[in-house]
């Protein structure tokens, strides 16, 4: 036999072998699941015959893919026609609540990030605080959506949470439910050619309030650079973070998506923006611990098109892809689908994006001729900023950065 026709021989066993192996494991694999299903149909007609009260057969099989969707990651839950509703509103329109932005970490419901002007932020609730109990209900166990169900309410109703900082300092907090505002981009000029954007959260309307604030400060003054505060941003939607940061550059990669389906392998890609909405001036971007999901993903852009340096604290490293899938009777499914990666490849989940200049808010000075100064309120006031921009540390850091980033970096713009 030469040599063509055993390679030929030995390419044919191999490709036969792993074809029976193959469909040796789907065959398992499906035995597998018959065995779990058989057990689960066991169990259910188990508790409809023997439980001690009557039950609802749908509440059974609604409790079950709840713990199934929920014991994958702590964002993917069956969502009900009251919660799917929501959150259409949430993203259009605006809701009564306390104002945060809430994940689940080392089981535990966790503050990602208070919403900017709500009770949440006014009462200086911080990035990274656990929730022990809503009212006098323990979060032990509890899902995101029950979470969430129990912290909204009409507007002027209480509330009362209960919530462990820096896992030694326990406090009270008595909150009022107010409506949650979701206008998310706020600007000033500074000084002379130098202005300031804020970004709250990421909205459908984001993207026309961000141009719209552009155009005005452009027309004030002639523009040098500009602050960009992302800080506490919880995120928001993918299709607004991918308009803001296309706002910004003219072409390569945005942002990736890379899940199981091919549905799920996107890239976003930038496009050139008119003549008219150019941005020839560097950015300096503001970030912390509650810079999360959307948020990031405009820093990873810029970032890593070196179209703006990045100031401040490691962000929160929320970097999953979640799609909410309508299902019969009004029901959705927000399942996690895939991760989200930077131009330069980087994922974002539980990694964060770092600062190329990190300014942690524990190096503020704390004391000037024996007085405490204002700028170290910023410590003391939590994760609220001051009343005004000129009056923060850390923009005035970046303020300074701005006038002279030729000598400190190349950024392309």
């Amino acid at each position: 036999m030469n040599y063509k026709k055993k390679l030929f021989l030995g390419l044919f066993l191999g490709f036969t072998l792993f074809f029976l192996f193959s469909q040796a494991l789907s065959l398992e694999k499906k035995e597998d699941t018959f065995r779990a299903l058989k057990l689960f149909s066991q169990i259910f007609r188990l508790v409809e015959e023997n439980y001690v009260t009557e039950i609802n057969p749908k509440d059974l099989i609604l409790g079950a893919i709840e713990g199934m969707l929920t014991s994958l990651d702590p964002h993917s839950s069956l969502m009900k026609p009251e919660e799917f509703k929501e959150l259409e509103i949430e993203t259009k329109g605006s809701f009564t609540g306390i104002g945060i932005e809430i994940t689940i970490k080392d089981d535990v419901i966790t503050v990602v990030a208070p919403i900017e002007d709500t009770p949440a932020w006014k009462a200086g609730i911080r990035p990274g605080d656990k929730i022990l109990k809503i009212d006098e209900k323990s979060t032990k166990g509890m899902k995101i959506t029950e979470a969430v169900k129990l912290l909204r309410g009409p507007k002027g109703t209480k509330v009362k949470i209960t919530i462990l900082r820096n896992d030694k300092d326990i406090s009270e907090i008595t909150l009022i439910r107010d409506v949650i505002p979701i206008r998310s981009v706020r600007a000033k000029v500074l000084e002379t050619g130098y202005a300031y954007v804020r970004i709250s959260q990421f909205q459908e309307k984001t993207r026309e309030e961000l141009v719209s604030a552009l155009k005005q400060l452009e027309k004030e003054t002639p523009l040098k650079g500009i602050i960009l505060d992302l800080r506490n941003n919880p995120g928001g939607l993918l299709s607004s973070a991918v308009e803001v940061s296309d706002e910004f550059l003219e072409n390569g990669t945005i942002v990736s998506i890379r899940g199981k389906s091919k549905a799920n392998q996107m890239e976003f890609k930038a496009q050139p923006n008119p003549p008219d909405r150019k941005h020839r001036y560097p950015i300096v971007i503001l970030i912390n611990h509650g810079s999360a999901s959307a948020a990031e993903i405009v820093t990873g852009a810029l970032k890593d098109h070196k179209r703006a340096l990045v100031l401040g604290e490691k962000s929160f490293g929320k970097g999953s892809v979640q799609t909410v899938i309508p299902i019969e009777d009004n029901y959705a499914v927000r399942l996690t689908t895939a991760l989200y990666y930077t131009p330069n490849d980087v994922t974002i989940h539980k990694q964060g994006i770092q600062p190329d200049i990190e300014l942690p808010s524990s190096d503020l000075p704390s004391k000037r001729n024996g007085k405490q100064d204002r700028e170290a309120v910023f410590e003391n006031r939590t994760s609220r900023f001051f009343s005004t921009p000129e009056e923060d540390f850390q923009v005035k850091m970046a303020l300074n950065i701005l006038k002279n980033i030729k000598n400190i970096t190349q950024l392309k713009y």
